[in-house]
């Protein structure tokens, strides 16, 4: 595995939803670096590219209420165990659950194993709400995939928050996990 500096100069053979990561990223001005590997499906797979990038990928779960009407994608430190109970605490939501993988590529166009905050560029219609661990966002940078598990993006953080997120028009809201 190497790191590269921005987008791959060969683009044939990657699927659309990742070179419009890069183009967003580029038209944002967001420097980036990116590793391609192996299909990472989760986040144990991803523990050589948290060598390569000395950061830690973010986990990223997609989540939903009950009444499946309101969707959440949250970002916390890999290692972080998950507590839905905390979660919903603090969110004020009785009960949280995984969303089903049809939310999933409706909303973000992504699929299990390559769930990023990336995906954000593709929910136009704001229906899923970012949630990000104080770790992850208080941290100088983070790792993601660019909305495909095979290719995962070194960024600092700032841009992520002060400009990538803006730029797809998205907020987001810290929670302490």
């Amino acid at each position: 595995m190497k790191i590269y500096q921005g987008r791959p100069e060969d683009e044939s053979g990657r699927q659309q939803r990742e070179i419009a990561v890069y183009d967003i990223l580029d038209k944002l001005q967001i420097s980036y670096q990116r590793a391609d590997h192996e299909a990472a499906m989760t986040i144990e797979d991803c523990k050589g590219v948290d060598e390569l990038f000395e950061i830690e990928i973010c986990k990223n779960l997609f989540l939903c209420n009950r009444q499946k009407t309101i969707f959440y994608l949250l970002m916390m430190p890999g290692k972080k165990k998950f507590s839905t109970k905390e979660l919903c605490h603090q969110i004020q939501s009785p009960r949280l659950s995984f969303a089903d993988e049809s939310y999933m590529v409706e909303f973000l166009d992504i699929h299990p194993g390559s769930v990023s905050i990336m995906g954000l560029m593709n929910d136009r219609e704001n229906r899923v709400q970012l949630l990000i661990d104080r770790e992850v966002a208080e941290s100088e940078y983070l790792g993601c995939h660019p909305c495909v598990n095979t290719s995962s993006l070194k960024l600092r953080t700032a841009d992520v928050l002060e400009k990538f997120l803006p730029g797809v028009h998205h907020t987001y809201r810290v929670v302490d996990l």
